[in-house]
C-alpha cells in the first residue's frame, strides 16, 4: 500500500498527482501538517519596532511627502517580516505611525475597516469623526468605528505623531472592505476641549435615555488618559490595602469597553492598558490570536518566543498567535495593547495556556 506522503512510485500514481493539479485540486494527505498543525504555527514572527526609528521615518516623510487626496494619510505601516509583501503587523491587525505637520489637514474619508488612534506623546490635533471634533492628547484612545467619516486637522505649528490600529488584514482576507472619499478638508474645523460624544457619554455609570439601543461600536469617541491613569492607580492602591483588584500581583490592567453593551469597543478589536510595578514579572502565556503592544511609559523587558527584548517609551511589539510572551518591569511600566480577541472569542477559538498553571482549552497540559 502506497504511503500517503505525496510521493509517486508508479506511473499510475504519478499521473494521478498530475491530474490533481490539472483539475485545481490538492489531496489532504499531502498537506495535513500545514493545514492542521498540532499547535498554531503562525507565519508572522514576534517583532519589535523602535519608536525612535519610527519617529525619524515619520519626520522625514513629513518633510518630503504632502498630505492630501490619493494617499490620504501620512501613515507608515509596521510590516511584520514573517508576512512579506504586506504592511501587516499580524495576520489580522494593521498598525502604523501617522504624522501630521503643523497646520496640516488630512481630508475626510470613510471605510468599512474599524480604526482607533492611540497617542503616546504630543497634542494639538483634532480628529473629526462624523462631524464631531475630538481633541487628541497624550494617553488618549480615540475611536473611529467602521464607516464613520473622519479626518484630522492640526491646530498648531508643531507636528504630531501617533499610532493607528485597524483590522485591515482581516477585512481584506474576508473581502468586506468599502471605501468612500469625504470632504476635501474636515467638516468642522473647530477645536473644542470636549467633543460632543464626550458631553453625552463620558459620565461614569450614567447613560442617556435618548440612546438606549446597543451599538456595534462604542459611541464614545475618546477615552481620556486621566481616567485610565486613575483606574490603574486605584487598582494598585487597593492591592496595597489587601483587597483583590489586580490581574496578578503588581499588575494592574483595564479594558476599554463599549458603553452600550459592556463588550469590546469595536467588534473586531480589543483595547487594553496595563501597568506593572517596578520589578513585576508576569507569567509566560500562550494565547490564540494576535496582539500588538506599545510602551507608553517606563522601561522593561518583553520575552517573545524565548528571546528577550529591552523596550522603552514608544516601542511597539507584535505577539503572534500562540507565541509565548512575558513582561518584566525595570521601573513602573505602562503599556497599551490591542488584539483580535473579539473575533477569536466570537468564533470559539480562544485558548490561553500558562505553563504549569492554567490551560483554558483542554484538560491537562497543552501540547
Amino acid at each position: 500500500m502506497q504511503q500517503m506522503d505525496g510521493t509517486a512510485d508508479s506511473p499510475e500514481l504519478e499521473r494521478l498527482y498530475a491530474d490533481f493539479g490539472a483539475a485545481d485540486t490538492a489531496p489532504l494527505w499531502t498537506q495535513r501538517d500545514d493545514l492542521m498543525p498540532f499547535t498554531p504555527e503562525p507565519r508572522a514572527v514576534p517583532f519589535v519596532w523602535r519608536w525612535k526609528a519610527l519617529l525619524d521615518l515619520a519626520e522625514r516623510s513629513g518633510e518630503l511627502v504632502p498630505v492630501g487626496r490619493g494617499g490620504e494619510r501620512r501613515a507608515i505601516g509596521l510590516a511584520n517580516p514573517g508576512l512579506p509583501g504586506t504592511a501587516y503587523a499580524t495576520p489580522t491587525l494593521w498598525c502604523a505611525i501617522q504624522y501630521l505637520g503643523g497646520y496640516e489637514t488630512a481630508p475626510e474619508h470613510r471605510h468599512s475597516q474599524n480604526a482607533f488612534r492611540f497617542v503616546v506623546e504630543g497634542e494639538g490635533v483634532w480628529t473629526v469623526v462624523n462631524g464631531d471634533p475630538v481633541a487628541m492628547r497624550r494617553g488618549d484612545l480615540l475611536l473611529t468605528p467602521g464607516w464613520n467619516f473622519h479626518g484630522h486637522h492640526n491646530d498648531t505649528a508643531e507636528p504630531m505623531a501617533w499610532i493607528d490600529g485597524l483590522d485591515v488584514p482581516f477585512a481584506q482576507m474576508t473581502d468586506v472592505g468599502f471605501f468612500e472619499f469625504g470632504s476635501e478638508r474636515v467638516t468642522d474645523e473647530a477645536s473644542p476641549d470636549v467633543s460632543r460624544s464626550e458631553r453625552l457619554w463620558a459620565h461614569p455609570g450614567l447613560r442617556p435615555l435618548s440612546s438606549l439601543g446597543a451599538a456595534t461600536s462604542s459611541p464614545l469617541a475618546a477615552y481620556r488618559w486621566e481616567h485610565t491613569d486613575r483606574a490603574l492607580r486605584e487598582q494598585l492602591a487597593l492591592e496595597d490595602e489587601g483587597h483583590p483588584a489586580t490581574v496578578e500581583q503588581g499588575h494592574a490592567a483595564i479594558r476599554y469597553t463599549n458603553l452600550t453593551t459592556g463588550g469590546d469597543v469595536m467588534p473586531t478589536i480589543r483595547c487594553e492598558f496595563h501597568r506593572l510595578r517596578a520589578g513585576t514579572l508576569t507569567p509566560t502565556r500562550h494565547e490564540v490570536g494576535s496582539s500588538v503592544w506599545q510602551v507608553f511609559e517606563g522601561q522593561g523587558t518583553v520575552v517573545l518566543g524565548g528571546t528577550e527584548h529591552h523596550v522603552e517609551k514608544g516601542d511597539v511589539f507584535a505577539v503572534p498567535s500562540w507565541v509565548p510572551w512575558s513582561l518584566h518591569a525595570d521601573e513602573e511600566l505602562d503599556l497599551f495593547r490591542f488584539s483580535d480577541a473579539p473575533i477569536i472569542e466570537r468564533l470559539g477559538f480562544d485558548r490561553t495556556y500558562i505553563p504549569g498553571v492554567y490551560d483554558s482549552g483542554a484538560s491537562g497540559v497543552a501540547r
